[in-house]
């Protein structure tokens, strides 16, 4: 749907652009004469503009904003499937005059030509000039023309996911240069901008410069350039009489292939929906430059810049090299955990390992018999459990907590085979000490209904105060053949886009049934470097626990300072977190609520637990009681998330 839009006085007064005296109210050229080739199905009958971003279409999203600011007219330069285009504007409330600009050779040309085909325009008003496949906020088209400078480059700084024009910016917002690809230096990535490809250009600066320019470019030239090529050479003068005008976090995204559209539906999906969007990708948030992950869990003070430096170096070798086999890998794994290849198997990340052992193993063995875990937990394990075979311990504590003798109470009298315990447990951040685990091993090892297989989900141990608390041990994992341990590394070390995790235990079969069952290339070269040279790095390892130790402490601390929160004990990297008001739980504000709030207002993304803790414990959902789970990062970003807390339950 379209915006109401305010009155043509209302807008008249607010976006009147303040230079020469003239307040001129402006019109916007729209280029829109391309295929869009790259999204395949979805422009082979229809032009590009014409392609939905959660049920609207970028050219109605884009002329509704644009209806907002009075502008004199819209001037759409057409070209492909330009009949399909003007009978589909018919059908838009849309104000402003739209008159129409035909390239009957869009084919073979590009857009410098469709905007010379739109120059007598250009040169009559002041202009707004857009590229018909982006979508963005409000907020971009405002501080473009709340600006008063006569004419301006709209800039972001520069991001990896960026494709497209990328300039330099000088003293006042000067344009130093626009870097060509063949010039693009990915060391100086810090210093660039990315053209927004929305311009504002004054009528005499489209008269006297831009235009002259223009008809010379493509006279002495041709047609197939993009317009962008003659601002460059504009910039080159002494006095190029344009500015770059930099965003400040505000939302844009541009549209080429399948890949930006789904992004691009993510990023511009109504709020509640937007954090389920990005929740559904499972990562890969570095797309999302302007949000600070407070979701997943990884180790804020590893790796250190020279173990980076050192994969940086051998980079190009790794890239372009097969990595090794299965068998290469164990042998390195087993060096850095201390104990024999036969007893250790490298997967693509811990969930890898967990899928295996879950399905293949546990998940076929004795239909009668049942897995037990705890819950709440890591959600991966019950998730490849068969759901008749599936037996949950939930506690009783307000916090969640339990003992290893309520364990053994709970299982001792029920038919399970297996038992999963997740150490520190996620999300709540609960510890067995390990003379704990060892008394659970004891335990389980006997059973007066049999024995029971323990697997051990270490991924944060590391982090517990209790330090060398790791089961992954040559010695016990001998005498214990019927212990289990599985380890994130990408948690554990910082390093989760490498995608490592190791599965141990002295049951060799077991482990040689595992390998058997994985890929014998399940990680790359560059996971397998890591795993090659970190051992070199053990010290600086330890110095990162006991600095992430200091840092939970101090989090921890500013957490309970605040009004309205009751962080649960935690020995992990994450805080579980209950919403609470004087007297019992909170009524100000829902777990979900505030997961919207920080993420719409602050760019902070934490974990809301409403749906992981619903069906547990009924009675709780009765007292309305709210939980969210923040992960814990660097200082600078730990005191942003407390600061954003405060604001949000103590305004």
């Amino acid at each position: 749907m379209l915006r109401a839009k305010k009155s043509s006085e209302q807008t008249k007064r607010h976006y009147q652009w303040q230079h020469g005296g003239n307040g001129e109210i402006v019109q916007a050229i729209i280029l829109a004469a391309g295929m869009g080739t790259r999204l395949k199905a979805l422009t082979a009958h229809n032009t590009k503009c014409m392609v939905e971003v959660n049920g609207v279409t970028l050219i109605e999203r884009m002329l509704g904003q644009l209806d907002t600011l009075g502008l004199s007219r819209i001037v759409l330069v057409v070209g492909y499937e330009a009949d399909k285009l003007k009978n589909y504007l018919a059908t838009l409330n849309v104000s402003t005059p739209i008159v129409f600009v035909e390239n009957p050779i869009y084919g073979t040309t590009n857009n410098i030509y469709s905007l010379a085909l739109a120059k007598d325009y250009l040169v009559a008003e002041d202009s707004l000039l857009l590229e018909s496949d982006l979508i963005f906020d409000d907020s971009v088209l405002h501080a473009l023309v709340e600006d008063p400078r006569p004419s301006l480059a709209l800039v972001d700084t520069y991001e990896s996911w960026m494709d497209g024009t990328v300039v330099m910016l000088g003293q006042n917002d000067t344009i130093k240069d626009f870097i060509e690809k063949r010039k693009f230096r990915f060391e100086d990535i810090s210093s660039y901008y990315k053209t927004v490809n929305i311009y504002k250009f004054d009528r005499e600066f489209s008269e006297h410069v831009y235009v002259p320019f223009l008809d010379a470019y493509v006279s002495a030239l041709g047609k197939n350039a993009y317009y962008e090529q003659v601002l460059r050479i504009i910039t080159l003068a002494e006095d190029p009489s344009i500015r770059a005008k930099r965003l400040d976090g505000q939302l844009w995204y541009e549209i080429d292939d399948l890949q930006d559209l789904d992004i691009a539906a993510s990023m511009f999906a109504e709020p509640a929906r937007r954090i389920e969007a990005l929740q559904e990708r499972y990562g890969g948030y570095w797309r999302y430059p302007k949000l600070v992950d407070f979701c997943y869990l990884v180790n804020p003070c590893f790796p250190p810049q020279r173990l980076i430096d050192e994969m940086k170096a051998s980079f190009e070798r790794l890239v372009t090299q097969y990595p090794s086999g299965m068998s290469v890998n164990a042998l390195l794994a087993a060096k850095s955990f201390g104990v024999s290849p036969s007893c250790i198997v490298v997967g693509n990340g811990a969930a890898e390992l967990i899928k295996s052992l879950m399905e293949s193993e546990v998940g076929n063995q004795d239909v009668t018999k049942k897995i037990g875990v705890v819950r709440p937990t890591f959600e991966e394990y019950p998730h490849r459990i068969k759901p008749e075979k599936l037996c949950a311990f939930v506690p009783s504590a307000a916090d969640f907590s339990f003992t290893v003798d309520e364990l053994c109470a709970f299982f001792e009298e029920r038919d399970i085979e297996d038992l999963v315990i997740v150490n520190p447990d996620n999300p709540t951040g609960h510890y067995l000490s390990h003379s704990e685990l060892i008394r659970l091993l004891a335990w389980a090892e006997t059973r007066k209904k049999g024995s029971v297989r323990l697997i051990v989900d270490e991924s944060f141990v590391d982090f517990a105060d209790e330090k060398n608390a790791s089961l992954i041990d040559e010695g016990f994992l001998q005498a214990h053949p019927s212990c289990v341990v599985i380890k994130s590394i990408s948690k554990s070390y910082g390093v989760p886009g490498l995608r490592l995790g190791v599965l141990a235990s002295g049951d060799k079969a077991l482990i040689a049934r595992l390998k058997n069952d994985l890929s014998i290339w399940n990680i790359n070269s560059l996971a397998e470097f890591y795993l090659q040279i970190e051992e070199k790095y053990h010290g600086d390892y330890q110095a990162a626990l006991d600095e992430f130790r200091s840092i939970r402490a101090e989090f921890v601390s500013g957490l309970k300072r605040i009004e309205g929160l009751a962080p649960l004990p935690t020995q992990a990297n994450y805080v579980m977190i209950e919403l609470c008001g004087s007297r019992g739980p909170c009524d100000s504000i829902s777990a979900t609520q505030l997961t919207q709030n920080l993420f719409e207002g602050y760019g902070l993304f934490i974990k809301d637990l409403t749906n992981k803790l619903q069906d547990l414990r009924p009675e709780e959902v009765a007292r309305r009681r709210q939980f969210v789970r923040v992960s814990i990062r660097g200082r600078a970003d730990n005191e942003r998330l407390l600061r954003a807390l405060e604001q949000e339950l103590m305004s």
